[in-house]
């Protein structure tokens, strides 16, 4: 096979591996190395074939050491990762070793030895950063991050997890903005902040569900199903926890069946449905075992143990309690997991002591006594660590975000202004901007009665007022793709089909006008009732959009459109839309059979500057 056919076959099991479809990546790298052994007799001895060679089958390694630990396999992983670095390194390809050492620093987290992990990944930072590779920059230090959330550094977490997170959001990396946003959810979690947890572990869903990230969204269902087991939600916590098993199982990702399982027990235990809880707690276990996770097969037996021991449970059996619970502070001893081990000690010591055994019980409650208050001890001294590190975290972030701020300025600034698009053709060096758009739909607002209150109330009052109006209409332009133009007193303008031609723009300005006219209050209190009416006017045709001055730019419209929708609006009537011809036209031509509202016939009327017209009332339809 070619160098070109080699690397393709790499990039399908690559491509495997970021939409979670794990058993291609196997059969796909292997084939690459059976191949690369094949011809390796066979290419001619120059340092650019060798060079190549090297680097397709140090990718080749890396894929099958992801492989590997994504299927909990860590010995195999760890073989591959070493093997990827020993072939990067002969071929002098500082990207390869880099991504190899993240991976080994990746299955030193996932077996818990967090000093290896960190030296890893230290490693690695350094080569992206000596090479310029900002994305593997973020990886690492989203990694970084990892390491310190598990050993509840949740400062110096959240540092670099947001470090790594303003990287991605620069170059529109969406897998790894999913990835960062879910980390910093899980930090939250730890601190008992349920709603930003809860909050951030959302909006990193719906960044996976875009990208068809299964791993990520299985990770982030489980998550939300333990958030929401904190918060007392069983039934909610166990379909989210139950959706993240369904796709685990499709991944045949172990550890996340696992993991999953134990938490669904917990949930069963919390509703007293103790024969359930059993059943998920011996699952996960076999799980663990098959695996070799250590940590997870304490915590298992320690559940079961516990659950013996409870005695509402039908199957009470304080021997087989005293089995698994036992098994649990063997494996906790050998791993240095003080708590859990402490926890395990406590639930022994108390069934001595229902048994009288006081000998061990004794043995085992000044063990859990010990433990206890060094845990105490180590929580407390890493308590007042982090409140120096959160001052010193907190002054850096507001550094980095001043001069961020500085760089972003005149983007953000001119974004706040013109519409994106406009912005882009300025910053590239247009200097004169003028587009006809032949279809769009202009609507205008006009506040009923405003002049008459605008006598009657203090001016930071009126401001006020129209603050709150316009802010909602501005909001509501987003949300149905309305271009918001102007504001003239207490008028507002806006467009849809400008500057981006848009096809249904007359059914997207109905919706916009019909939202502004539902459910309106305005609940903060003023000097004075207000209670408030508005006219709407839509007309659809052409205009002509451009950018006027030179200090200060303003993006505006023109034409007879334009005149016809401000018309519609001032010979309107309150709490009405009023739209042309024209407008009904557009809209039945395009989506009016799509969307529930209605035309109630005006008839003819004399328009000001236009004439006789047709025109119509736009209404929501009934339920």
């Amino acid at each position: 096979m070619t160098h070109e056919e080699l690397e393709a076959l790499l990039n399908r099991a690559e491509e495997a591996n970021r939409t979670g479809n794990y058993n291609e990546i196997e059969p796909l790298a292997n084939t690459v190395l059976l191949e690369l052994d094949k011809s390796k007799v066979n290419l001619p001895a120059t340092l650019i074939d060798e060079t190549a060679s090297q680097i397709l089958r140090a990718h080749a390694l890396l894929l099958l050491g992801t492989n590997a630990r994504l299927h909990s396999d860590y010995p195999k992983a760890m073989e591959y990762f070493i093997a990827s670095q020993a072939a990067s390194e002969t071929a002098n390809d500082q990207l390869g070793v880099a991504r190899a050492i993240n991976g080994i620093g990746n299955v030193y987290l996932s077996i818990s030895e967090y000093a290896s992990a960190l030296e890893q990944y230290r490693k690695a930072i350094t080569i992206f950063e000596a090479i310029g590779n900002e994305e593997g920059l973020a990886i690492n230090l989203g990694n970084l991050g990892n390491v310190y959330s598990n050993l509840s550094e949740y400062s110096l977490a959240l540092e670099h997890m947001h470090k790594a997170l303003a990287i991605d959001e620069k170059h529109g990396r969406i897998s790894g903005i999913a990835n960062n946003t879910g980390n910093i959810a899980i930090v939250y979690w730890n601190l008992a902040e349920y709603s930003l947890a809860l909050e951030y572990l959302h909006k990193a869903l719906s960044l996976n569900q875009e990208v068809g990230n299964k791993e990520g969204i299985a990770i982030n269902l489980g998550n939300i199903g333990v958030v929401h087991w904190n918060l007392s939600e069983y039934q909610r916590s166990l379909e989210y926890l139950q959706k993240a098993v369904a796709i685990y199982e499709e991944l045949g990702k172990k550890d996340g069946i696992a993991v999953n399982f134990g938490n669904i027990g917990n949930i069963y235990v919390s509703l007293m449905e103790y024969s359930l809880a059993l059943e998920y707690f011996q699952k996960s276990l076999a799980i663990t075992e098959e695996i070799g996770k250590k940590d997870g097969c304490a915590m298992n037996l320690g559940n079961i143990g516990i659950l013996y021991s409870n005695t509402n449970f039908k199957e009470y059996d304080e021997v087989i309690s005293e089995e698994y619970l036992l098994k649990a502070i063997a494996i906790d001893e050998e791993i240095g997991a003080k708590l859990q081990l402490y926890g395990h000690r406590q639930y022994l010591a108390e069934l001595y002591e229902r048994q009288e055994r006081w000998k061990e019980h004794s043995f085992h409650f000044k063990k859990y006594h010990d433990l206890e208050k060094e845990v105490q001890s180590e929580e407390a001294h890493r308590k007042s660590h982090q409140i120096e590190q959160q001052k010193q975290v907190a002054e850096r972030e507001k550094l980095y975000e001043i001069e961020r701020a500085r760089s972003q300025a005149t983007d953000e600034i001119l974004a706040n202004i013109l519409p994106s698009n406009i912005t882009e053709r300025l910053l590239k060096g247009e200097k004169k901007i003028a587009d006809t758009h032949e279809n769009v739909s202009v609507l205008f607002v006009d506040i009923v009665g405003f002049t008459k209150m605008s006598a009657k109330i203090p001016a930071g009052e009126l401001i006020d007022i129209l603050d709150i109006v316009f802010t909602r209409f501005d909001t509501i332009c987003k949300k149905h793709g309305l271009e918001k133009i102007k504001t003239i007193g207490d008028a507002y303008m806006a467009v849809c089909g400008a500057p981006v031609a848009v096809e249904n723009h007359a059914g997207r300005t109905a919706l916009a006008a019909i939202e502004m006219l539902e459910n309106f209050s305005i609940e903060q209190k003023f000097s004075v009732p207000i209670n408030l009416g508005f006219r709407i006017g839509l007309h659809s045709g052409s205009v002509v959009a451009g950018i006027i001055g030179e200090n200060k730019y303003s993006y505006d419209l023109w034409g007879d459109a334009v005149n016809t929708a401000s018309r519609m609006e001032s010979h309107g009537e309150e709490d009405r839309i009023h739209v042309s011809e024209d407008f009904r036209t557009a809209l039945i031509s395009t989506t009016l059979n799509e969307l529930p509202i209605q035309f109630i016939e005006r008839g003819e009327i004399v328009i000001k500057g236009k004439g006789m017209m047709k025109t119509y009332f736009l209404e929501k339809t009934k339920q």
